[in-house]
């Protein structure tokens, strides 16, 4: 029997999947969360074959408990509505064993359970393809002050915090809207979410 937990912040598809997997003579659901905190206690109290998780959920999100859960018996399948390259890099680093799409048939959830199990890694192909067609421009240096713009800093700010002077930030902004080929500071916070560039 494949036990299985589920973290889901969506009530309705909580349930839904559970009944779907439950029809399977093989699987058994043992626990189901709404958030990345709930599914990592599930996981270290019930020690699952599988944890089935959802990416945006309330508090952490789904690749912060997969983060959390690396190294662990436990198998991780992230079940999320977001084919973004950011996403599917980091739950590469996170060691998932599975990315899958909300809109795939349902016995193909059943089947990639069954092939994670038996030690296969399980992507959706059209994450493939996004992954390797297009990769995060910026530097480590370039995502750290887009992240401190986006935190509502102004340049003065992020020049003190990163000890730097302000025509060095202005330049590196300047550089990141080059990249992302966006007019303004606002477009650059969008699309690298979007993306899922930033955690």
């Amino acid at each position: 029997m494949i036990n299985i937990v589920i973290a889901e912040d969506q009530q309705l598809l909580l349930g839904a999947f559970g009944s779907l997997l439950e029809l399977e003579d093989d699987m058994k659901v043992v626990g189901k969360a709404s958030n990345g905190d709930e599914a990592i206690a599930l996981v270290r109290k019930f020690q699952p074959d599988v944890c089935i998780m959802d990416i945006e959920m309330p508090g952490r999100t789904g690749l912060d408990a997969a983060e959390e859960l690396k190294g662990s018996d436990c198998k991780i399948i992230i079940l999320t509505t977001f084919a973004r390259t950011g996403y599917f890099q980091r739950a590469l680093k996170a060691g998932v064993n599975g990315y899958l799409l909300k809109d795939s048939p349902s016995e193909e959830l059943a089947n990639s359970i069954r092939s994670v199990v038996a030690g296969k890694r399980i992507y959706a192909p059209e994450l493939i393809e996004v992954a390797y067609g297009e990769g995060n421009p910026l530097t480590d240096r370039e995502i750290e002050v887009l992240g401190l713009v986006a935190d509502g800093k102004n340049t003065k700010e992020i020049a003190d915090e990163l000890s730097i002077k302000a025509g060095t930030v202005r330049n590196y902004i300047s550089t990141i809207l080059d990249k992302l080929e966006v007019k303004n500071r606002i477009e650059a916070i969008k699309q690298s979410k979007e993306k899922g560039w930033f955690k």
